[in-house]
């Protein structure tokens, strides 16, 4: 939502700050006083082209900047059908903005542009120096103006698309599509991987063959050089092992030396410590010190045993010639795969599946032929489940603004939504992207008899910001969750051409979108004005002068109560006269949904 414009030193306007209102704001003010220049600082905010000739006379730059509230709090929340929640514009244009850098400072975006009078721009989001594209980017996802076709948001066939799913809350239909449609593009690309295979490719399944057998032929286990460096250097070590145990026995246990009966060892003398103390029979300290002294012995005891297993292992030169042979078969594998045998495995693994892609044989091919023939099928059955609910709403749809242009003085003008499948070679078979089977097109008829043609070349100005209105709203109720809350539209010439009980109407209908989205209309009607929430006035001074000349000062100020009644009752007729007061009033009064 913009929360606030401000601009200085554009056009005859020095210094301006628009508050708009959550809802509906109407900007008034006589022919010629400087309405457009509000558009201007829009459109530079846009991303729009910097014309040099927009800065006041005598200034050097002139500045704009819009600040809009949005969420930092994340991807945007999706309802319960899984469609975007009601503030995912601003989500949209936070994330835009995350990218280049930017965060929103409380909630809010500062887009702002200065021009200066030698020619060059400079485009800021939140204090940053951008390009101006993030500007448009950003802004893009924010704000929408109508009533001028270079600028019209949905003259690409991908935004009309974008716009009919949004209503018609395929969602669902959508998504599984995609989903069928991302699998069988993978193997599509596969497929075209083999079949595009070279030499190279075909070296490469060799050496991952011969590789992998190479490797499966050692049979290597994790950890399992490490084991037999260990069992080597024991058998190199075998006469010091069996010495240095040998003389440890016989310290710790006489009889496993082989000393004879008579020698005593450390597990001995221990024992007899423990006689002694336990023959004294006294408890207390002297219990305790046996104890200890009988716990130390079985632990010595346990040494003992671990040692005298050593004596017993038995290696021959027969072990040692095969485990280095082992050994260095590991080696081999490591220096070309590893440096661990974990690498080396896992590398082997990961062979097994790629040659899996490299091995073009014809029954591989064959294989991947029959899946993507399966796959196809499942994507164009999900692509015409979805062109159906595109259709089903397209007609919905369509009817209705045909009903809404009715109403807004646009009687014999239509828009037609077409949703036409793209038909393969094959009668059931159907072209697909990303998308869908399908193409969606938005033709507009401007009146009884002209030819449909695309939007944006087939309606004036005027015509066209009417167009919008009754697409926009329409779009807003059938989908009813106040899906574009977030997201403000300005309206430009839409009451080109209209009066009377049609203005009323038009008024009633830009109330009707205010109730979802955020609304600016520019216009000369009191009958669309009274409908505002909020109204702003641009006055210039002096009247008649044309902006270019010295002095000429243009204002903007907000009116309320008797002071918007004036402006009201002066846009009715020219004059603040009693009668023309008294109809401004009623006419105030009786603007309300």
């Amino acid at each position: 939502m913009l929360e606030e414009l401000s601009l200085k030193h554009l056009g005859p306007i020095r210094s301006a700050v628009i508050t708009p209102a959550r809802g509906m704001t109407a900007i008034t003010g006589e022919t010629g006083a400087g309405k457009s220049m509000l558009l201007s600082a829009l459109n530079l905010i846009s991303g729009g082209p910097a014309d040099p000739g927009r800065v006041s006379s005598g200034q050097d730059e002139a500045w704009a900047q819009a600040v809009f509230a949005v969420s930092a709090d994340g991807p945007a929340e999706r309802g319960s059908d899984g469609s975007d929640g009601s503030d995912a514009p601003a989500r949209r244009a936070a994330a835009i903005a995350a990218e280049a850098g930017v965060e929103p400072e409380d909630g809010e975006l500062y887009l702002t542009r200065t021009v200066r009078a030698a020619g060059r721009s400079r485009a800021v989001l939140n204090g940053r120096t951008v390009p101006k594209s993030v500007l448009g980017a950003v802004s893009g996802e924010l704000v929408t103006i109508h009533g001028q076709a270079e600028q019209l948001r949905l003259a690409s066939q991908a935004r009309q698309r974008e716009l009919l799913d949004h209503v018609a809350g395929d969602e669902r239909q959508l998504e599984a599509y995609r989903a069928a449609y991302r699998a069988l593009s993978e193997l599509e690309e596969r497929l075209e991987r083999l079949r595009s295979q070279e030499a190279s490719a075909r070296q490469r399944a060799d050496y991952l063959r011969e590789s992998i057998e190479r490797i499966n032929r050692v049979d290597p286990h994790p950890g399992e050089d490490e084991e037999l460096r260990v069992q080597r250097d024991r058998i190199e070590h075998a006469a010091q092992i069996t010495e240095g145990v040998s003389r440890a026995l016989s310290a710790l246990d006489a009889g496993q030396g082989g000393y004879g009966t008579d020698a005593h060892g450390a597990c001995d003398l221990l024992s007899e410590a423990a006689h002694a103390l336990r023959a004294m029979r006294l408890d207390g300290e002297f219990a305790q010190l046996a104890e200890r002294i009988e716990s130390l012995n079985a632990e010595l005891q346990d040494v003992v045993f671990a040692l005298s297993g050593h004596l017993d292992e038995g290696f021959g030169e027969g072990d040692l010639d095969r485990l280095n042979a082992r050994i260095h078969e590991l080696g081999e594998l490591t220096r070309r795969w590893g440096p661990e045998l974990s690498d080396v495995i896992a590398w082997r693994d990961g062979a097994v599946f790629e040659i899996e892609d490299l091995d073009a044989s014809p029954e591989k091919l064959a294989e991947l032929e029959a899946e993507r023939a399966r796959l196809r099928r499942e994507a164009c059955a999900a692509a015409r489940e979805l062109s159906a609910v595109r259709a089903d709403t397209a007609s919905r749809l369509a009817a209705r603004v045909g009903g809404e242009l009715a109403s807004l003085a646009m009687d014999g003008a239509s828009l037609d939504i077409e949703v036409s499948p793209r038909v393969g070679g094959e009668p059931d078979d159907l072209v697909l992207d990303a998308n869908g089977g399908d193409d969606v097109a938005f033709l507009f008829t401007p009146y009884e008899g002209s030819p449909r043609l695309p939007m944006g070349t087939s309606a004036s100005g005027g015509e066209l910001s009417r167009l919008m209105l009754a697409l926009e709203l329409s779009a807003a109720e059938m989908r009813g969750d106040g899906a574009s809350a977030g997201m403000t539209f300005i309206f430009d010439e839409v009451d080109a051409g209209v009066g009377g009980k049609t203005a009323v109407e038009l008024g009633r209908r830009l109330a009707r979108l205010a109730q979802s989205s955020q609304v600016m209309v520019v216009t000369h009607l009191a009958q669309v004005a009274s409908w505002a929430d909020r109204q702003f006035v641009v006055t210039k001074e002096p009247p008649d002068v044309p902006d270019d000349v010295p002095g000429v000062v243009t204002t903007i100020a907000r009116v309320d109560g008797e002071g918007r009644a004036r402006e009201i009752a002066r846009m009715l007729s020219g004059s603040e006269s009693e009668a023309s007061l008294d109809h401004a009033r009623e006419l105030l009064r009786e603007s309300v949904l």
